[in-house]
This record gives C-alpha cells, sequence and structure tokens, in this order.
C-alpha cells in the first residue's frame, strides 16, 4: 500500500468523457469513471435506445437528467420523468430510456462491471489509506421500493437556492444549478481530510481550481490548476487537494458533487433534503 507521504500530493483526475470511446450499448453511449468509493455512469440515450440494466449491493441513485425512464426491478416498474432523481434498492433493474437525452448513475459498488472499461482506473488500483471506507451503510426508514423524487419540487435550503442535497444509504450528492457565470468574488476553495469528492459538469463550462498546500519540504510544492471542462466531464478530487469549481460563460450550469459515505456534516446542519428517510449505522 502507498504511503501518506508517497500520494499526498496527488492530482485531480479530469474525465472529459467525449475524449474517450464511448460503450455503445442498444443505442447509448455510456462512460464510467470513478473514485475510490464511488461509481459514476454518464449515459447519453439516442432516439429508440433500448434498455440497460445495472445492478449493486446497496442502492443505486439515478438522475434523469433531460430524459424521462421507465424502471423495472424488484418487482416494480416505475416511470420517471426528466429531472428526477430515482433511489433504487439493491438488486438488479432494467431502466428503458423514453427518448434521446442524458442520464447518470451513481453507486458506491456495482456487481455488473466485469470486463467494462472505467476510464480512470488505474488512479484507484491502488487505494488511498486516507480515504475513510463507506462501511455499514444508513438504515433505509421507507418502506422498501423505488423512489422517484421530482426535482424541481425540492426546495433548496434557506440562503442558497443554487443547491440542493440528497443521501442514499452510502451516498450524498449535491445538486448545483445556477444561470450564467459564478461570482468569482464568492468562491468557496476548500479540502477534505478523509474523503474524496466527484464533481460531475451535466451541463455548461467549468473551472475547477486546484492548489496544494505548501509543506515543509518544498521539493513538494506545486503550482496551482486552473482546469477548463465542458460538460460532460469527472473531476475526483483527491484528500487535501484545496479546490472550487467556477461555472463560466451565459449559459446554465449544472454541478453534481458525489460523496461515499453520505455527508454527515451536512445531515447534521439539516440539509440534506430526504434525511429524515434514513438512520445512521448502528
Amino acid at each position: 500500500m502507498a504511503t501518506t507521504e508517497a500520494i499526498a500530493d496527488r492530482d485531480a483526475d479530469l474525465v472529459r468523457f467525449l475524449d474517450h470511446p464511448a460503450e455503445t450499448r442498444g443505442g447509448s453511449r455510456h462512460w464510467l469513471s470513478r473514485s475510490q468509493n464511488a461509481v459514476v455512469e454518464w449515459i447519453e440515450a439516442g432516439a429508440g435506445a433500448r434498455a440497460f440494466e445495472v445492478a449493486s449491493e446497496a442502492e443505486i441513485m439515478v438522475l434523469l437528467l433531460t430524459i424521462g425512464a421507465a424502471i423495472d426491478g424488484a418487482g416494480e416498474r416505475v416511470r420517471a420523468a426528466g429531472r428526477s432523481l430515482c433511489i433504487l434498492p439493491p438488486g438488479r433493474f432494467s431502466i428503458a430510456p423514453d427518448g434521446a437525452g442524458a442520464c447518470t448513475v451513481f453507486a458506491s459498488t456495482r456487481g455488473d462491471l466485469a470486463g467494462r472499461r472505467v476510464i480512470n482506473q488505474a488512479t484507484c488500483a491502488q487505494p488511498d489509506p486516507r480515504v475513510a471506507p463507506v462501511g455499514a451503510p444508513y438504515r433505509r426508514l421507507k418502506a422498501p421500493g423505488i423512489e422517484v423524487i421530482a426535482l424541481d419540487e425540492v426546495a433548496a435550503p434557506a440562503g442558497n437556492p443554487r443547491l440542493k442535497m440528497f443521501q442514499s444509504a452510502t451516498l450524498s450528492i449535491n445538486w448545483v444549478e445556477y444561470p450564467g457565470p459564478r461570482d468569482r468574488t464568492a468562491l468557496s476553495p476548500h479540502s477534505h481530510a478523509d474523503f474524496e469528492q466527484i464533481s460531475l459538469a451535466a451541463a455548461g463550462d467549468f473551472v475547477h481550481h486546484f492548489r496544494v498546500n505548501w509543506s515543509k519540504n518544498a521539493n513538494r510544492w506545486r503550482d496551482d490548476v486552473h482546469a477548463r471542462v465542458p460538460s460532460p466531464s469527472v473531476a475526483v478530487i483527491p484528500v487535501h487537494l484545496v479546490h472550487t469549481t467556477e461555472g463560466v460563460g451565459a449559459e446554465r450550469h449544472l454541478l453534481i458533487d458525489v460523496f461515499a459515505p453520505p455527508r454527515r456534516d451536512f445531515i447534521a446542519k439539516g440539509w440534506v433534503a430526504n434525511a429524515a428517510d434514513y438512520a445512521p449505522p448502528g
């Protein structure tokens, strides 16, 4: 296993999906990326695309961004419109897009990825010992089944209209949406001590700003990075890397941050919209 010193200044992974060959499955194009604890699948369905399958030992989060879909599994069939978050119980599910558009699948574990290409798999081949494991899942308090959350019907936390937060048993996500450029006088540089962050650019252009904090060893100091990325793309941000993301340009911006395990600090502050559906493990 790598030592902390050897990985302390690891760069963020920047995966621009359209720069990589897609996996074509039933009329849809698929790209996979991951952090140590989470997997992101970006899917662009063509007109007339057939259903695709997802499987996990933990709950799965499916974000229907610009399409609706029919979801079958666990003895249920549910239809969900675009701009919906679907939380699926553990198991295998079939997702049939209702037209051309984009969706994404988040999971802390996937049991159906054998033989498939994860673009940044090499980065995760050697675990970072500083990253806390997902651990025991949160306990779902609602009856098991497919849940559909209409995102436009969920209120943002008081004082932050750009942001909506949700969790599953093993993940949490931040839905960050705003028109036009982000205010450059109100960015939010920060770092995390024991978890990675995945930032999925789903609409608009962004600049990810990264800074490695200075240590006593000046030979390990790094220049700041200001990486401009389009949508769709993913940044996988390692432990201790200072970061903030700036939407640039006049278009609508949608950034989705993914964490595994769920962000206990956000839950404690009452910011997670569906936190009442879960109890902490233990």
